[in-house]
């Protein structure tokens, strides 16, 4: 089974680059969101909070109005759990999901070969599974008390080699990260990265950001957005605006 891993880079194809981050807990205001933006976002960002509220429903309602889903959850417990939730995942029909890195090489190695052994049995379309890095919202002081040593980057590299040992397509981070990564993990390693703001976007809890500009010049595959689209008077809009920073971004590579 194809993994609808190719990317078109030019810069019309910003749009299919964005992902808006649906963390919402209303079933009614997804649908307003998907049919205002579908023609502006290339995915929607289904998460904690949405899935806690609505389950496999919210996935279900975004398939239905044409849209395509990248499962948020962060898998992360023993290999069998989280190569069984993939699974799920993977039934669901989401385009992308994700684990935690830290969760171990067994556990990815697990994820990767259960996920890619029931697409074949059951001709299911193969998603893109990422994992995820170093948090955007933390910084070196987080790190380390929680144990870990030196610089993020550093870890963030370490994470994101490991993933690629694993045979995952790739991971999630920060932007900041993304020009250290794509030099030790290639360029056909997809990296996403949450933890963009616009250049006038209030930061809210990420700390390690970027424009949608510097982040697409960066070498990111896909940027992640949610507050300030959803937040802004005119949705449509701030979605284009961030659609031209990125093409300045394109652009400028």
């Amino acid at each position: 089974m194809a993994s609808n891993l190719q990317l078109v880079r030019s810069p019309g194809s910003m749009r299919e680059r964005l992902i808006l981050a649906l963390d919402v807990d209303d079933l009614e205001r997804v649908k307003a969101l998907v049919s205002l933006l579908d023609s502006k976002v290339g995915m929607f960002k289904v998460g904690k909070q949405l899935f806690t509220h609505a389950g496999p429903q919210a996935v279900k309602l975004i398939q239905g109005m044409g849209g395509e889903v990248f499962l948020d959850l962060k898998f992360h417990d023993i290999p069998n759990t989280v190569a069984k939730a993939a699974i799920e995942a993977t039934r669901l029909g989401v385009k992308m999901f994700n684990v935690h890195a830290s969760g171990s090489l067994e556990m990815m190695r697990l994820t990767v070969r259960e996920v890619s052994r029931v697409c074949r049995q059951e001709g299911l379309r193969r998603p893109i599974m990422l994992a995820v890095t170093v948090l955007t919202s933390l910084n070196k002081s987080d790190l380390q008390r929680v144990g870990v040593d030196g610089e993020v980057a550093d870890q963030v590299i370490r994470l994101a080699l490991l993933t690629r040992q694993a045979g995952m397509d790739g991971v999630v981070a920060s932007p900041q990260e993304v020009a250290p990564i794509r030099a030790a993990c290639g360029r056909r390693f997809i990296i996403v990265s949450p933890g963009v703001r616009p250049q006038r976007a209030k930061r809210n809890d990420q700390r390690r950001v970027m424009t949608p500009e510097e982040a697409i010049r960066a070498g990111a595959d896909y940027i992640v957005v949610g507050r300030p689209i959803m937040e802004a008077k005119d949705p449509m809009r701030a979605a284009q605006e961030i659609i031209t920073e990125m093409e300045r971004g394109a652009a400028a590579d």
